[in-house]
This record gives structure tokens, sequence and C-alpha cells, in this order.
């Protein structure tokens, strides 16, 4: 079969006519890969110096509403001063997570500690499980044997902590939101800011109507929608720590992007997966016409990963195989514990 021409702009220069190691799509590659490494690190730098300005102010109110609660005796309040707690040790283990993930790659961790990250994400995901559990118990108790409030002392307390959450929240806003280690640490701070409105709310009803209910009930739709945020980062962290495609990818995309190549026969055994938010990875097995030459596969090489760069893919790897060679016709092969009884050079 005869290699349908490419473009003259794509063949190998003379200046490295036995060039074996693809240098022209290195060159590329590498300029891709600086470029999006250095819009990723500088979206790092900025989320770690937003969370630690966020971890100061809330380490620093964190004393006080944990004291307030305890004097007024309110759980909306106790559950807010208890929640501000959590914000603190997730934002640290945030910050944590960012600082740990700018090693470098080893040996042993080949794609560097990104995925720590995720981590983090996950732990404060489940976090915010728990604390929406404990929450809604103790309401219940208090369902059946409402305690006396010092609704005055509540609603100050209250009011300083909603405007501390308010500062915070807007302050992370500004960060990269679509991090879910961020977003999981944003999720934290925004359920704060939920409690410290309940506990407005129910001491402003506990003062008009003498409702000493409403603190349970408002604690308990807090914590619902605290359950709410913290299933949606759970799930998304398990999604990438179990190698699922990105949701912001389209597969369809990326398979019409490679196959439409006229060099590229067929697309099999592809691949995506995240490293971290982010950061895509995709591997795959292409079918090219065996009469292509080393330079011309170069060529393909540099041309599928400049486009791939442009549809959100950060790092991928492509295995070149000739019409002629015995392949699957299967999409995405099976992967299995099993030792097959041949197996592709992968």
């Amino acid at each position: 079969m005869t290699p349908k021409p490419l473009q003259d702009s794509k063949q190998p220069t003379d200046e490295h006519p036995n060039e074996h190691n693809h240098g022209n799509n290195h060159r590329h590659e590498d300029a891709d890969h600086s470029h999006s490494h250095s819009s990723h690190s500088h979206s790092h730098t900025d989320n770690q110096r937003i969370v630690t300005i966020a971890f100061a102010i809330i380490a620093s109110y964190m004393i006080v509403e944990v004291i307030g609660g305890y004097i007024t005796g309110s759980l909306a309040l106790l559950s807010d001063a208890g929640h501000m707690f959590s914000d603190a040790v997730s934002l640290a283990m945030t910050l944590f997570a960012f600082i740990i993930g700018k090693k470098s790659a080893t040996s042993h961790k080949t794609f560097g500690y990104r995925r720590f990250e995720i981590l983090i994400a996950l732990i404060n995901g489940l976090t915010l499980l728990i604390i929406s559990a404990g929450i809604i118990y103790e309401a219940v108790l208090r369902f059946q044997q409402p305690p006396q409030i010092a609704t005055t002392g509540m609603l100050v307390i209250s009011t300083i902590g909603l405007i501390v959450n308010l500062v915070v929240a807007k302050l992370m806003h500004g960060g990269d939101t679509d991090n879910l280690n961020m977003k999981s640490a944003y999720l934290h701070v925004l359920s704060d800011l939920l409690g410290s409105v309940a506990a407005i709310i129910a001491a402003i009803v506990i003062m008009l109507f003498g409702w000493v209910w409403a603190d349970a009930a408002v604690s308990v739709l807090v914590a619902l929608l605290i359950v709410r945020g913290g299933y949606a980062v759970v799930k998304n962290a398990a999604h990438i720590l179990m190698e699922g495609a990105p949701n912001d990818i389209d597969q369809s995309v990326i398979i019409n992007t490679l196959s439409a190549h006229p060099n590229v026969l067929s697309v099999h055994d592809l691949h995506i997966w995240t490293i971290t938010s982010g950061l895509h990875s995709l591997s795959c097995h292409i079918i090219v016409p065996s009469s292509l030459t080393l330079q011309q596969t170069d060529a393909l090489l540099s041309d599928l990963q400049h486009e791939l760069q442009h549809l959100g893919i950060g790092h991928s790897t492509i295995q070149f195989e000739s019409d002629l060679h015995a392949h699957s016709a299967q999409f995405n092969c099976d992967i299995t514990s099993a030792t097959p009884v041949h197996a592709h050079a992968h």
C-alpha cells in the first residue's frame, strides 16, 4: 500500500536525516508541554497562596466560635464551630497536597505526586459526609429534648462567623475551583458559611417565636446541603482514582480527530484518564500503512500529539502498528490479571 502524502511542512529537514528518537515531535511536544505545565504551575501557585491566607483567617476565628458555641449551648452554632474546625484541617491538608504535588517525578513515582491532591480531595469529601451524619444525629437527640439556648450570644457569634466565612469564600472563589482539591476545600468553607446563616436564622426564630426546635431543624437542612457537596467530591475523586475517563473530554471527538488523519487507518486500545485535576493522559494503538517510512511516522506522531494538545490531552503515548500486523479490532482492549499467550509489546 502506498502511503498518502504528507504536507511538506511535516517532513523532517536534512539537518537531522538519521534522527530516530522522533526529534521533530519531541521539540514540538516539549514546547506544548512547557506551556501547559507553566499554566498548571502558575495555577497551583495561586491556589497555594489563596489557601494559605484562608487557613490563617479560619484558624484565627475557629477558637472564638468553638468557645462561643459551648457557652451559648446552641447546636447550630456548635455544628458551625465544629465545621469551622474541619475547615481549618481541610485547608491545611489542601495546602499540604499542593506542596507535595510539586515534587518531581522519580523512578518509583513516574507521574510525580500530583495524584496526592486527589487523595486529599477524597478525604475532604468523606469528612464532609461524616460531619453531616454527626449533625443529623445530634439534631435528632435535640428534637427529643430541646436545651436552653442563649440566643443573643448565638446571634452575635454566628453573625461574626458569617462575615469571616464570606471573606474566605470570596477569596477562595477567586482560585481555580475546577481543581478538585481546591473545590473540596472551597465546599468546606461554603458549607460552613451556610452553617452560619442557619445559626442566624435559628436565633432570630427562637427570639421571635420561642421555637427552640428551629435550632435543630435548620441544622438538619444545612447537613443535607453538606451531604450533597461532599458526595459530589467523593464521586469525582473516586472516578479519577479508578482511572475513569475525564468528564470534560469527549472521546468521540478524540476518535474522530485521530481517525481523520489521512495516514491513520484505524484506532484501537484507546485509554484516557486523569492524573490530577486538569491534567489528562491518553494511550492508544494506531494502525498505519506498512509502507510508511520512519520519518513519515515521526511526522504523523507530531501531527496527532499536536491535535491532542488542543483537545486537552497533556500527555499522550501512541503506539503505531502496520496494517500487516495482527491486532485486535476491539476498540478498548480488555485488561486482565492473566498473562496473555500473545501480547503486543506495549
